[in-house]
């Protein structure tokens, strides 16, 4: 937003978008007591924002989901921060299922290409989280409960880029390599070679690379391969601009 702060359901929304992992909080199932139990998980998301895991069945945390589906889901934007309690991390709440969707595990697979080596085995499953609530803590005076309406994004009207997505960015990576490359480096001041599109949705696209992972956002919503085709076209233009020492 320009000239005006971010409601507080965007800035969970960016923290979940721009994360690559999660701490999972459930209730440990093999304790009568429901002892909270927290692991660490590798996220993808959805194009509404609602966080994708890929977890084995012989995991504590998948026997836990499996008595008790709540979930809490710790994103963490304090990396960096001199002060990381000034930083912005939010918990979010909701009921994790099985997704049963090879274009969300795909989607999982392209932020996560590692993962290709096991997503097949029958002991690995995707999951979706149903976003419930989230609590955000954004340094002095933003601390905020906000509901699922405000985190998720509306993806209504955006069909078909969710159909669109592997073809654009297979078309990305093997015919605008140098384009991907430029925005890398000059619109989000990456360093090294090897930067790919893995990842687009109505709000912005996702860069990899050697599992780091940036964004970059996008000026008008994308619903189609016509609209996701003029933005990423604005930023390679950009990224040329600043590449020639023109500005932004």
């Amino acid at each position: 937003m320009t000239g005006t702060q971010e409601q507080p359901g965007q800035t969970v929304r960016g923290l979940m978008r721009r994360a690559e992992r999660a701490a999972l909080a459930t209730a440990l199932a093999r304790d009568a007591s429901a002892w909270p139990y927290a692991s660490l998980v590798l996220i993808a998301l959805d194009h509404d924002a609602s966080p994708l895991l890929l977890l084995s069945d012989l995991a504590d945390h998948t026997r836990n989901i499996a008595a008790d589906p709540r979930v809490g889901l710790l994103f963490d934007g304090t990396a960096g921060w001199r002060d990381p309690l000034a930083g912005a991390r939010a918990c979010v709440l909701g009921r994790i299922e099985p997704a049963r969707s090879a274009r969300l595990l795909a989607r999982y697979v392209a932020r996560h290409p590692r993962a290709e080596a096991y997503a097949g085995f029958m002991d690995f499953k995707l999951y979706r989280v149903a976003v419930e609530r989230a609590h955000l803590v954004a340094g002095f005076g933003r601390i905020h409960w906000t509901g699922a309406n405000e985190v998720l994004f509306d993806t209504a009207g955006a069909e078909p880029l969710a159909e669109a997505e592997a073809g654009i960015l297979g078309h990305m990576n093997q015919d605008h390599a140098e384009a991907v490359h430029l925005i890398a480096r000059h619109v989000l001041n990456l360093d090294g070679e090897g930067w790919a599109l893995v990842g687009i949705d109505p709000e912005g696209c996702d860069l990899g690379r050697d599992g780091a992972l940036a964004r970059a956002a996008f000026q008008k919503r994308v619903i189609d391969g016509e609209s996701a085709h003029a933005e990423l076209v604005r930023l390679a233009k950009r990224a040329r601009r600043l590449a020639d020492g023109n500005g932004g």
